[in-house]
């Protein structure tokens, strides 16, 4: 990350002061090098506020969360879907918080929450942490969780599908089908990925730890869960979840503009009655959870202000801009429209500036919501993630700072995640 850190910075302020120096500026605009430092200091307040605005969301579902554990949720949920857990996270013990903690992220990702699977993501990577026998390096449970992060399957994008609607679409949910098909390649490429590249940066557990622990982190072994086993429930029952999540794909389809407004009541109404059926003191469980939240969302501010800084400087800089101009006519010829191309550069980087692209994009009364762009574009938002942003928030919980592979496999996944849109695309609306 510090690699990364340094071009993103070097490179916007070269371009910025190559273009200063060299080329005259008109009277009355702003100067580049003016343009970058309003650009640093109004990201870096960005990212405060970002952090801040995630501590309600923090503490609301991180206190969902702690009732779920009480009641035993995560057992339940990590025993039923065992065999494919098992194989894919072999140094994680079946019946360990984390793996929980994994799932409830993947599917929040899967319903298209979007920061609802924040909370989740990030007390995984609290409870990788306490498994992890070098702290401050991700070891291949964290890079291989944060990959599929990436590429999350998507069942119902609800935001991008409010974006679609608001714009005028005919037919706001028509990119069911191709965010499906593109993110379930994306994650095979990512799961693949991920496991290929961890041979290429092993693990020493026997080095030294370069990293001082923080006095004030807290890794207590987590109290086993209600009920929990390490043995996961028959074949045929995990058999019958998968299929009944495959079912949900055909409703998404049919119902799902309908079905959004109520997926976030549902869940916290679903995890209250679950804790009260198992006994759990819902409202000081709930509170013990928040206060966590509240914690964890102030701990992760200077990670959101470097990444964001930088992210911010790439864009005032024009950098980010002229590489579209050149790329854009090589893109296009194989499906990424020059239009489209801002979106999949920006869609690593930061979420709310994809956003910003996106909501420009089908607006755009030359483009639209149901054009080819415009269906392209809403699939790349709805199927891919923020690679840096997620790997600043996850590895920045638990003091990460040599991510090994996982940023390799991160953006693995998000090209894979543009060209299976393409496809997607491509295919179902021809």
């Amino acid at each position: 990350m510090n690699i990364i850190f340094v071009v993103i910075v070097l490179g916007a302020f070269l371009f910025a002061g190559w273009q200063q120096i060299f080329f005259s500026i008109d009277a009355g605009d702003p100067a580049p090098m003016e343009l970058l430092s309003r650009a640093m200091v109004d990201s870096a307040g960005g990212a405060v506020e970002l952090a801040i605005g995630l501590v309600g969301v923090m503490a609301l579902f991180l206190g969902l969360m702690k009732v779920a554990e009480a009641g035993g949720m995560l057992n339940i949920i990590a025993r039923l879907i065992r065999p494919l857990m098992v194989r894919l996270f072999p140094d994680v013990p079946p019946d360990h918080p984390a793996m929980g903690a994994m799932i409830l992220n993947l599917a929040a990702n899967a319903l298209g929450l979007g920061n609802a699977a924040t909370p989740f993501g990030i007390r995984a990577m609290q409870e990788l942490d306490k498994l992890n026998p070098k702290h401050g390096t991700a070891t291949d449970s964290m890079a291989l969780f944060l990959a599929i992060n990436t590429s999350s399957v998507t069942l119902l994008p609800t935001g991008v599908i409010a974006l679609r609607a608001a714009a005028g679409s005919s037919d706001p949910a028509a990119i069911l089908p191709t965010t499906l098909f593109a993110t379930i390649g994306s994650t095979a490429v990512a799961i693949i990925a991920s496991k290929l590249y961890q041979r290429f940066a092993p693990l020493k557990a026997n080095a030294v730890n370069t990293v001082q622990p923080d006095p004030s982190d807290d890794r207590k072994e987590a109290p086993p869960l209600e009920g929990t086993t390490s043995e996961g429930y028959p074949f045929w029952v995990s058999l019958v979840a998968l299929l009944a999540l495959v079912a949900l794909i055909p409703v998404a389809v049919v119902f799902g503009q309908s079905l959004s407004p109520w997926i976030l009541p549902l869940l916290m109404v679903g995890f209250l009655v679950f804790g009260m059926i198992r006994g759990v003191r819902i409202y000081e469980t709930f509170i013990e959870g928040a206060k966590d939240g509240f914690q964890v969302a102030l701990r992760i501010i200077p990670y959101l202000v470097a990444i964001l800084v930088a992210v911010g400087m790439l864009r005032a800089s024009g950098a980010l801009e002229a590489v579209v101009s050149v790329l854009g006519s090589i893109t296009g010829s194989f499906g990424l429209p020059a239009e489209a191309l801002p979106m999949a550069l920006m869609r690593p980087l930061s979420g709310s500036g994809a956003y910003g692209i996106l909501a420009s994009i089908i607006n755009d009364p030359t483009i639209g919501p149901d054009s080819y762009t415009g269906y392209l574009v809403s699939t790349l938002q709805g199927s891919t993630e923020t690679t840096f942003y997620v790997m600043a928030v996850y590895f920045g919980a638990v003091q990460v700072r040599r991510i090994r592979h996982a940023l390799a496999a991160g953006l693995t996944a998000d090209a894979a995640g543009i060209i299976f849109a393409i496809l997607a695309c491509s295919f179902f609306l021809n």
